[in-house]
């Protein structure tokens, strides 16, 4: 499955959530335990950085991976650097011929389509948790539904561990699809 179309749908939604985003939202604990909203999108500019430089370069070379993941990545213009992040992924990821190349993540070798896949569960599940902090909503249910079956493939037992993702909770009764996908991630909903 080609999920090019759900990449841009996912920064589309997270570039609204982004830019509506008030200095005070920004310093706001988000639902990743630990993390500030801001920390969740320097988490994210981060990631579609990671993610662009795999698909341009086939890997990213560690000194880059080191300043990616390393630090602030946002500086002074927090919704600036994220837009240019994401519009960097979104280019990497339109490549002619991208989903057949192989990609080499930190956490392993895979063709880039799976990394795709992985890039959707991760963007989502943060713009969710962004939502959730701030009290907005991400009206595409049916990403958020596409992205927590892509999760549910790569998830498993040994990705549960503390700074990856908790134990799935039980959410409650008729939760929405943001809510599911928070659960499904570990967090407490």
């Amino acid at each position: 499955m080609d999920s090019r179309p759900l990449l841009t749908r996912v920064v589309t939604a997270t570039n609204t959530l982004v830019d509506g985003l008030s200095v005070d939202q920004l310093v706001a604990p988000s639902p990743c335990a630990g993390w500030t909203v801001r920390d969740v999108v320097n988490h994210i500019t981060g990631g579609a950085t990671m993610f662009a430089v795999s698909a341009e370069q086939g890997s990213v070379p560690d000194d880059v991976m080191g300043q990616i993941m390393g630090g602030d990545l946002l500086g002074d213009d927090p919704k600036g650097v994220w837009k240019a992040a994401a519009d960097r992924a979104l280019a990497a990821f339109d490549q002619p011929g991208i989903l057949e190349k192989v990609v080499k993540l930190p956490f392993g070798e895979m063709p880039a389509g799976m990394a795709l896949n992985i890039a959707v569960f991760d963007l989502a599940t943060h713009a969710a948790d962004i939502a959730n902090a701030t009290g907005a909503n991400i009206a595409d249910d049916e990403l958020l539904e596409a992205a927590l079956g892509m999760g549910r493939q790569f998830i498993g037992p040994d990705m549960r561990v503390a700074g990856m993702f908790d134990a799935e909770v039980t959410g409650p009764a008729g939760a929405s699809a943001a809510t599911r996908l928070l659960a499904f991630a570990g967090r407490k909903v």
